[in-house]
């Protein structure tokens, strides 16, 4: 697996997770469960969509 997840969009779904996940624990929606899915995906710096649709928000390598 190669990392498809970088920068601020690791961040942003990092922090989108914790706070989804923080408000199902505080009496929150069930459906605020969802938390965990972005949460994994940044911490893991990948997303099984984004191949799938020809994502990618990692900078590119330069080849010297």
């Amino acid at each position: 697996m190669k990392s498809n997840v970088g920068g601020i969009d690791k961040i942003l779904r990092i922090v989108m997770g914790i706070a989804l996940i923080a408000w199902a624990l505080m009496g929150g929606p069930i459906w605020a469960w969802i938390g965990v899915i972005p949460l994994a995906t940044g911490l893991m710096g990948w997303c099984p969509l984004y191949p799938i649709l020809g994502l990618s928000t990692c900078p590119l390598k330069k080849k010297d």
